[in-house]
């Protein structure tokens, strides 16, 4: 059972349509911002992508300008040193101390050469020989040299072509000439010719040999290799030499300027590297984009969410008016109390049970106002023993007031409340106005009694002649002692010890007869029911000794079987023995047409487990099942004269008594009715 404290007034929700709005609103809105957010961070990216491209131009600039001042100023120096050596005598010493002194400051230069208008070399620093271009190799002797650069092979773009030309080149312009690059020894490297003149007239070259890897090595600073990838390429876009962090950059953006000198169409190609900066923003992006989309889907299933709940309230408002009605519509009264004991709801039916108003009641503490002050110490006992959760689950009765005075008998069962947290907090009552089924109670009790009654009244009738008879035997007898007393006194011929044993008999007679008188008194007059220690086998032996003188004149014979002890058991004996009577004379009657020779009605007491159970078999004809299930229903009867409420009240009384009566069938032939009565031990 459960309910709510007192009902307030409904809340108003949004409607649906307004809801979907809403939320559609609510989308928009989040779904533009994750636009706007999107391109945001691509005009930062651009931006950025943008002032990197221009740092990056910046700086390939720089470094182009670092190799040509580099290369400048070694092609000044070589200049100098070629005037030097057009115009001084000890050229041999001078050119070896020029020399060193420049290899040492540019390491990028290999070897510086002085060869003659014939190309034959006077002089090399360092001495060794390096690899030369078209050359067999050091060691060769200066014809050799001669040969191979005043030789070429047919092939155009040999190395010996290209130092031939620059040698032509450089001793008709008068000025420095670069060759293009080539391999020697695996290594990039390329030649600068600076002509020789003396009076005018070109005698010799004097040869820078340069090497691109020791170039890009010098030159190239160890932090700008951490930012980018530095590469020369030759015109068909091939890689010369390089000098990077990493073997491939990570990015496409780069930047490439020509690399003149030497020219041939070489340039100076940067990459940059994907900073790790790069990758944050990114990254950042991401997880805003993620947060973005997160937000749509937490939406989304907000929406549900709400539509859900829009329909839950819409079912919990359908479900409230339903219960509402329902409750409005109860006969039965509820009360709902907290664990302090004060009233929190109460419904109309109770409202109206005690004349009170619902704001009069919500809130009362004890002592309530319906309180029947006659019965407040009973009332308040009983409300203590509900709040500590004692209230008995079969309910109890209790009588109440209402406003006006009046007085009525309440049936109450009281229940925990539990909220949807599962927590206890109250108690819940249904409260039952009892008075008129009372009222009803008490007359179908009265009723009751009254058949009784008048069963055992009719039974008396039907066995009147019996009895008759019966008493007729003790008065015979007293008559008779009686007279032969004064007999003997008449005569004088008497003896005091004759007198005394007939007057003795005479008195025994008499209470024989006053026994029977008592027994037909007490089982006929009106009285309520009476629990009292109770034998049965006493019982039986009284309901034999009414129905013996009936069993004797119709032939049957009544067998008596007492099994066991007999504990004494809580009971009516009148009552009970009014159940025997009737169950013993419809088991005589039931044998008017059995044999004379097998016309036996057998009374057995015994005990089963905690029950005393007695049973009165007997031979007749027996009762057809379609029988059996009416037998017991209120005038039915198998008689032509019967009022059929013999059996009916029997089994009253029974159930009065907590215990069970019932019919089966004799194994012998005929019925068994079976009576069960718990025993109530002192």
């Amino acid at each position: 059972m459960t309910a709510a404290l007192a009902p307030a007034k409904p809340r108003k929700f949004p409607t649906q349509k307004w809801s979907n709005w809403y939320l559609t609103a609510l989308k928009l809105a989040v779904g533009l911002l994750l636009v706007l957010l999107i391109l945001l961070l691509w005009l930062l990216r651009q931006n950025e992508a943008e002032e990197q491209r221009s740092t990056l131009i910046a700086d390939v600039l720089w470094l182009e300008q670092i190799l040509s001042f580099r290369l400048d100023g070694n092609a000044e120096q070589l200049k100098q040193l070629a005037l030097v050596l057009s115009q001084e005598k000890n050229r041999n010493a001078l050119f070896r101390v020029h020399t060193q002194h420049l290899i040492k400051n540019s390491p990028e230069l290999q070897q510086i050469l002085w060869l003659d208008s014939s190309a034959h070399l006077l002089d090399s620093m360092p001495t060794q020989n390096l690899p030369r271009l078209g050359s067999g190799g050091p060691g060769d002797d200066e014809k050799a040299d001669t040969k191979a650069l005043t030789k070429p092979e047919t092939r155009a773009d040999t190395p010996a072509d290209m130092q031939s030309r620059a040698i032509e080149l450089a001793s008709k312009l008068g000025k420095p000439v670069y060759t293009d690059v080539y391999q020697s020894s695996g290594s990039p490297q390329f030649e600068v010719f600076f002509p020789l003149f003396e009076n005018g007239h070109f005698h010799g070259s004097l040869v820078g040999v340069y090497s691109l890897n020791t170039l890009l090595k010098q030159l190239v600073p160890w932090w700008f290799t951490e930012k980018y990838q530095v590469r020369i390429l030759d015109a068909n876009g091939n890689t010369l030499a390089s000098k990077s962090r990493v073997s491939e950059a990570t990015t496409t953006l780069s930047y490439a300027v020509p690399f003149d000198p030497p020219g041939f169409g070489m340039a100076i190609q940067v990459t940059a590297y994907r900073s790790s900066g790069n990758i944050a923003q990114t990254l950042i992006t991401s997880l805003i984009i993620a947060l973005a989309a997160a937000v749509l889907v937490s939406l989304w299933v907000m929406r549900g969410h709400i539509q859900r709940r829009l329909v839950a309230e819409q079912a919990l408002r359908s479900e409230y008016a339903f219960r509402k009605a329902m409750e409005d519509s109860l006969t039965v009264g509820m009360r709902a109390r907290d664990l302090e004991g004060r009233v929190t709801y109460t419904n109309p039916a109770f409202c109206q049970m005690v004349g009170f108003s619902a704001e009069e009641l919500i809130g009362a503490r004890p002592p309530m106002p319906y309180w029947a002050p006659e019965e407040l110490e009973n009332t308040q006992a009983i409300h203590q023993a509900v709040i500590e959760g004692k209230a008995p689950r079969e309910g109890f009765e209790i009588r109440l007031m209402r406003k006006d005075g009046s007085r009525f008998d309440a049936l109450i069962y009281e229940a925990p409340l539990i909220d949807a947290d599962g927590q206890h907090t109250g108690w819940m009552a249904s409260i039952v106005d009892v008075t008129a089924r009372k009222q009803v109670e008490e007359m179908a009790r009265q009723q009751q009694e009254k058949l009784q009654l008048t069963s055992r009244l009719i039974t008396m009738g039907e066995m009147a002649s019996a009895l008759a008879h019966e008493l007729n035997q003790p008065l015979a007898a007293i008559t008779s002692y009686n007279t032969g007393c004064l007999n003997k006194l008449e005569s004088g011929d008497f003896n005091s010890r004759e007198l005394k044993d007939a007057l003795g008999k005479l008195g025994v007679q008499a209470q024989r007869a006053g026994s029977i008188i008592r027994r037909v008194h007490d089982f006929v007059r009106k009285s309520e029911p009476k629990l009292a220690p109770c034998d049965l086998a006493e019982v039986i032996d009284d309901s034999i000794g009414f129905i013996d003188a009936v069993a004797r004149s119709l032939n049957v014979r009544i067998v008596r079987v007492i099994q066991g002890m007999r504990p004494e058991l809580m009971a009516d004996g009148v009552m009970i023995e009014q159940v025997l009577l009737n169950l013993m004379r419809n088991g005589i009657e039931a044998m008017s047409d059995t044999a004379p020779e097998n016309r036996c009605l057998t009374i057995k007491l015994s005990q089963i487990d905690k029950h005393m159970q007695i049973s009165v078999a007997d031979r007749g004809p027996g009762i057809p099942p379609e029988v059996q299930e009416k037998l017991f229903t209120p005038f039915f009867s198998t008689k032509a004269e019967g009022m059929g409420i013999g059996l009916n009240i029997c089994r009253s009384i029974i159930e009065f008594h907590h215990g069970r009566l019932w019919v089966e069938d004799n194994p012998e032939g005929g019925s068994i009715f079976v009576i069960t009565l718990p025993i109530t031990r002192p």
